[in-house]
């Protein structure tokens, strides 16, 4: 008798999706994650594999030229009746995910996926949670001094921004007004294949919008008034590298429609010319705004977020990672003060307590404060900005006991909403006001209390 080899026993995903992109990054987030995958770029192909090879799992996108990802389902279930299958499926193809629940999907994912509740989904449905053995954490590349990440949720978003960035896949940045959305896209660039390439940044909200399409698309001699020659636009200049659009949100309707035409077949015109050009740049963007409440009011298209948004980095709220707050203190101080800083207790209480509305931006400019005013490298309570002391001296720390209640205030809170929206960790997060990655941290700490965090 033979004995079954590791890789025999590892659980084999059949992966369909007709985005490159897109399948690599799930690839290697697969391998990463312990699992064998097996890639087809069509459902056609998809039916072919499973025809020769014996899978655990099939995750198709719904959406594809030729065979879609319903169709797929309805024919494998023919020949696999009892194969899991996960769609994965934009909002928009919701009602029909949810049909092809009585077809025998196993469930739907919603773009853009999250890849921790994508994990989850594929554990629950191989039945293998313990059996499944990730590979080794790989370790971060090295991150610029300016980077401070020794919180839980900053080294789990590194570890998949470090994924990510291999990949070809478009990237939407999400967070608050200061998290360091740019950092983060100056990673995904510094971090890839296109590293060697020009990285081209470009603020929609800082350009008049009568100017904006010619700063992307570049414009000929004489388009329009004061076009005194031809101009090549940004992104022709980040031709084999990446650009990066901030504050996508702010882009007209009409911009919107020929940015889309870039993401579904990668060319674009020149203001005042006929002649196409094929582009060659991985599209990264970024928004503090909240893109579905704009897709509502039909402000953003809905067929742009869902080709931006192949992936979605949320980066947290600086209250919702509190202890970076020390090294950040120490690093900003360092940089505007020159010399190591001492923080009193009651300092630090301060930095801890406040919740930086303004994010590191605010704290920034809150460190610059006190390396002015602060004698000897001594931060007393006086020389933070009134708002971080909170106008009165900072109160005794909460006791033991508080500490605990607090915990199960939060607890609660988690578990009746998780509950109430049917253990939807999206539309959890949202009616909590945290990150879904921010959620996914605290329920795997439940988990491990042995909390009901799963449906």
């Amino acid at each position: 008798m033979i004995a079954a080899t590791h890789e025999d026993t590892v659980p084999r995903i059949l992966l369909v999706d007709d985005d490159a992109g897109q399948r690599s990054l799930l690839e290697a987030f697969l391998v990463r994650s312990g699992f064998k995958p097996l890639v087809a770029d069509s459902g056609t192909a998809a039916l072919s594999i499973l025809r020769s090879t014996p899978v655990s799992m099939m995750i198709s996108d719904v959406r594809m030229p030729g065979l879609s990802g319903l169709d797929t389902l309805r024919q494998a279930r023919q020949s696999h009746p009892h194969l899991p299958v996960l769609l994965v499926t934009a909002y928009a193809d919701i009602r029909e995910a949810v049909g092809a629940m009585q077809d025998g999907a196993l469930n739907y994912l919603a773009k853009p996926i999250d890849l921790d509740e994508l994990l989850h989904t594929i554990r629950h449905a191989t039945g293998q949670p313990a059996a499944v053995t990730p590979i080794a954490e790989e370790p971060l590349p090295a991150l610029p001094e300016d980077v401070i990440a020794h919180s839980p949720l900053m080294r789990a978003l590194l570890r998949d921004v470090a994924l990510i960035a291999r990949s070809e896949s478009r990237v939407l940045i999400t967070g608050e007004s200061g998290v360091g959305k740019e950092v983060l896209a100056d990673l995904l660039h510094a971090w890839s294949p296109r590293a060697k390439g020009p990285l081209v940044k470009v603020n929609c909200a800082a350009i008049p919008e009568t100017l904006l399409e010619s700063e992307l698309f570049g414009h000929e001699k004489g388009a329009f008034t004061g076009a005194h020659q031809q101009r090549a636009g940004c992104f022709e200049q980040a031709h084999g590298g990446t650009i990066f659009l901030d504050e996508i949100s702010e882009m007209t309707p009409q911009l919107q429609a020929t940015l889309l035409r870039v993401t579904q077949e990668g060319r674009f015109r020149r203001v005042g010319s006929t002649r196409e050009q094929q582009t060659d740049a991985r599209i990264l963007a970024a928004t503090n705004r909240n893109l579905d409440g704009l897709i509502k009011e039909g402000r953003f298209r809905e067929d742009l977020f869902y080709r931006l948004a192949v992936v979605e980095l949320n980066v947290p709220a600086l209250r919702e990672r509190r202890e970076d707050i020390p090294a950040l203190a120490a690093h900003f101080f360092a940089q505007f003060g020159g010399d190591k800083a001492r923080f009193t207790p009651a300092v630090t209480g301060c930095l801890q307590r406040y919740a930086w509305p303004g994010n590191i931006r605010e704290f920034r400019n809150a460190m610059e404060r006190a390396a002015l005013l602060s004698r000897g490298g001594v931060i007393l309570p006086e020389h933070l900005p009134a708002r971080v002391r909170g106008g009165e001296e900072p109160g005794p720390a909460l006791s033991h006991t508080e500490l605990q209640r607090m915990e199960e205030i939060e607890r609660e809170a988690i578990l009746q909403t998780l509950k109430r929206h049917d253990f939807n960790r999206t539309e959890t997060a949202r009616t909590l006001g945290i990150s879904r990655r921010a959620l996914t941290y605290k329920l795997q700490r439940l988990r491990e209390l042995g909390f009901p965090v799963d449906a």
